[in-house]
């Protein structure tokens, strides 16, 4: 009985062997179909990955082409307002010297020294002719603004015209008013491109209120700050002004805060 229960077994194994060589077996015919359908499942979630990552790729390259473009004409556009500005910078400077040089009429010139000649004795040697450099011609650099020249203009004018004796009700004889007394000093100073002034900090694209001697208030936003000066745009016609550091310290121009809505 032994015999014969180790010759089935040995059978069965043998026929059960011949089964997996040729594909036939049951037991190995239900665990390929179990891979099989695994590898399916994963080959689907790595194409489906591969759509989605495509897809958000695809996205991100649209998003930047678009951004890069608006960078683009925004940065043409600040160019063609920088040059712009100093073309209307220099056009003021040069209108500024001829109405200068038309006020102060000769005072522009240089006149030349009058020196003595002596009459030279007989006995007295030739003079070396002296080779010295001659003296440049003069030059004129602008560091006002307008508004200042014009009032050194005027303040010129009225020394140069004959002074009328004062009487009791002229503004000599009046008590000095507040407006007189020296003007106000402010903080002001440049650090790491942005401004502080007036006990406050200001940086680039920041809307402010820039008031001047006038008393006008002009709703402006920061476009840029230099080493010595900033760059104001106003909101009404996009137009650019100089402020330079100077002028916040005596008080030509002043600068609030503003909401930027």
């Amino acid at each position: 009985m032994k015999e014969q229960m180790y010759q089935d077994k040995l059978a069965s194994l043998k026929r059960q062997l011949q089964q997996l060589q040729e594909g036939t077996l049951q037991e190995y015919q239900k665990r390929m179909k179990k891979l099989d359908q695994q590898y399916k499942e994963r080959i689907r979630n790595a194409e489906l990955f591969l759509q989605l990552e495509t897809d958000q790729v695809e996205k991100n390259y649209v998003k930047e082409k678009k951004a890069a473009a608006k960078e683009f004409e925004d940065k043409k556009i600040e160019l063609k307002e920088n040059l712009i500005a100093e073309l209307e910078e220099k056009k003021k400077m040069i209108e500024n010297e001829k109405l200068t040089m038309e006020l102060t009429g000769d005072s522009m010139e240089v006149k030349p020294i009058m020196t003595r000649k002596l009459r030279r004795r007989p006995n007295d040697p030739v003079p070396i002719p002296d080779k010295r450099r001659k003296p440049a011609p003069a030059q004129l650099n602008y560091l006002l603004t307008d508004e200042q020249i014009m009032e050194d203009l005027r303040t010129l004018n009225k020394l140069k015209s004959p002074k009328r004796p004062a009487s009791p009700s002229s503004p000599e004889h009046l008590p000095a008013t507040p407006a007189e007394s020296p003007a106000q000093r402010f903080e002001a100073r440049i650090e790491d491109g942005k401004l502080y002034y007036d006990k406050r900090w200001y940086h680039k694209s920041q809307a402010i209120y820039l008031e001047s001697k006038e008393n006008t208030k002009i709703s402006c936003v920061i476009s840029s700050v230099g080493a010595n000066e900033i760059w104001v745009r106003k909101t009404s016609d996009s137009t650019k002004m100089r402020i330079y550091l100077g002028q916040l310290q005596r008080g030509v121009f002043v600068i609030r805060r503003r909401s930027a809505a």
